[in-house]
């Protein structure tokens, strides 16, 4: 509304200054200029044209104020259908959520329901493997026994009920068959590998006796479905059986299966042990034979050293105690050994002071001490060297066995065990070696330094006693 004021207001200006205009152009004209032929002038009256301006006004005010109305009203038509869409909108967009819910929930319980589908029919598919399995498995256990039929064309295209049904008829009169002691006519090998022809006494299917004319026993298999009489054949066992009487002590084999053969192991022996662990093993056995023998020598050497101790220490000391010191050192040369070395060596010094008898003395069991702890020390080397030549060939041994796994695989164990036997084996006698060395290495070094006081104890009385006659013929 203000806006249509401001419009009439300047409307009114602008036909304002248009009537005045005539009245400035006349005034501006000067005397010396020549006016123009000017249009015959029409005189307006001044109120006539107010009030047809004021006509004008009031026509142009009504028309804007009724255009004014109109665009109210259809402003609020506007509105009101705006909120009217935006009410339906919201609604509609309302309801497509609800949907879009019930949807996303029908889907997630569709997709439970394709991935329930979807485990029980791997659940399926693994049984039947399982069933497969099952029936391929029993169709070459029970072949040897005689049921081919198990691997015929009608049989693999029946149906899986009946397919189960005549599998498990047949093994359970499998079973009756096989759960009774029964005799048939065969074959087997003897222990120098003869194969004989005889009578085979089954017991079920875990053992089997062999009866021929050249031998009998229980038999193992050879393998194929082949048997042979086993080393420590009890041949009565066997005929009892096959005559049908129990025997008193039953000596069975009992097996797994026919297929595979099953050889004698062989008795462990020290040799076989040592052979198992390889050269180190045999390294470890030589410094452990050296050992024993140091040892041995070592116990000749502190024997004969110690076996006049206490003979030199009470001759000795009771010549010298007397005075006769050419006899005591006569019985020192007579006796022999390292304590009697000491002890002569002190007796040929006694005139001397007491302190040089002292450093002669020391230096005489310094010189005896070479001699005591002869290979003493090579024991003691041996003793600490034995467990690292093991460990050595613990190493070798695991680098032999993954040197094996790499080139042929895990697949059979028996590849592995010289690798292991090395590993193992190596330990085992480097321990067996090292302990024992290490005991009596230390037993024989304690034994030396005994003997080195008892030398010490000897040389000391004697000198006490020399030292002490004179005191002992004055209080006389």
């Amino acid at each position: 509304m203000k806006r249509c004021d401001r419009s009439l207001y300047a409307l009114t200006l602008v036909l304002f200054l248009a009537l005045a205009a005539p009245g400035q152009a006349q005034d501006d004209t000067g005397p010396e200029a020549v006016p123009p032929e000017a249009p015959p002038v029409i005189e307006v009256d001044p109120q006539k044209a107010l009030d047809d301006l004021e006509a004008a006004y009031q026509k142009e005010y009504a028309f804007l104020d009724a255009q004014i109305r109109d665009l109210q009203s259809r402003l609020s038509d506007f509105e009101g259908q705006s909120a009217r869409n935006e009410r339906e909108k919201q609604a509609q967009i309302d309801r497509l959520e609800g949907e879009y819910i019930t949807l996303q929930s029908r889907g997630e319980r569709v997709n439970e329901l394709l991935t329930e589908a979807e485990r029980q029919i791997e659940s399926v598919e693994d049984s039947r493997s399982v069933l497969e399995a099952t029936f391929l498995q029993a169709g070459s256990t029970l072949e040897p026994f005689g049921m081919d039929e198990l691997r015929s064309e009608a049989y693999l295209s029946s149906p899986d009920g009946e397919r189960i049904d005549r599998l498990f008829d047949r093994s359970l009169a499998l079973l009756d068959g096989l759960g009774s002691v029964r005799r048939e006519p065969g074959a087997f090998f003897l222990a120098d590998g003869t194969e004989v022809a005889g009578d085979l006494v089954r017991i079920g299917n875990i053992a089997t006796f062999g009866v021929s004319d050249r031998g009998a026993g229980p038999l193992a298999p050879a393998g194929d479905g082949r048997f042979k009489i086993w080393a420590d054949a009890q041949g009565e066992t066997a005929m009892a059986l096959n005559a049908g009487q129990a025997p008193a002590q039953l000596g069975i084999f009992l097996y797994e299966s026919s297929a595979k053969a099953i050889e004698e192991r062989a008795g462990k022996t020290v040799l076989s042990v040592i052979n198992s662990g390889g050269t180190i093993a045999w390294i470890i056995v030589g410094l452990g034979a050296i050992a024993g023998l140091l040892v041995i020598l070592r116990i000749v050497f502190l024997r004969s050293a110690s076996a006049s101790t206490g003979r030199v220490a009470e001759q000795v000391g009771h010549l010298v105690s007397q005075g006769k010191l050419d006899e005591a050192l006569e019985a020192c040369k007579t006796l022999k050994g390292a304590t009697a070395r000491v002890v002569g060596a002190a007796v040929r010094n006694l005139e001397r002071d007491r302190e040089h008898i002292e450093d002669i003395v020391a230096e005489q069991i310094l010189h005896e001490s070479s001699h005591l702890n002869r290979f003493g020390a090579f024991i003691i080397v041996i003793a600490a060297v034995s467990p690292l030549l093991g460990l050595l060939g613990t190493v070798t041994g695991m680098i032999s066995t993954f040197d094996i796994i790499t080139e042929f695989g895990t697949g059979d164990p028996k590849l592995l065990s010289s690798g292991i036997s090395i590993a193992l084996v190596t330990t085992e006698v480097g321990l067996a070696v090292a302990i024992p060395a290490l005991i009596f290495g230390n037993l024989l070094s304690g034994w030396a330094e005994s003997i080195k006081d008892d030398m010490e104890k000897a040389a000391l009385r004697v000198m006490n006693l020399y030292k002490g006659k004179p005191l002992i013929q004055q209080a006389a």
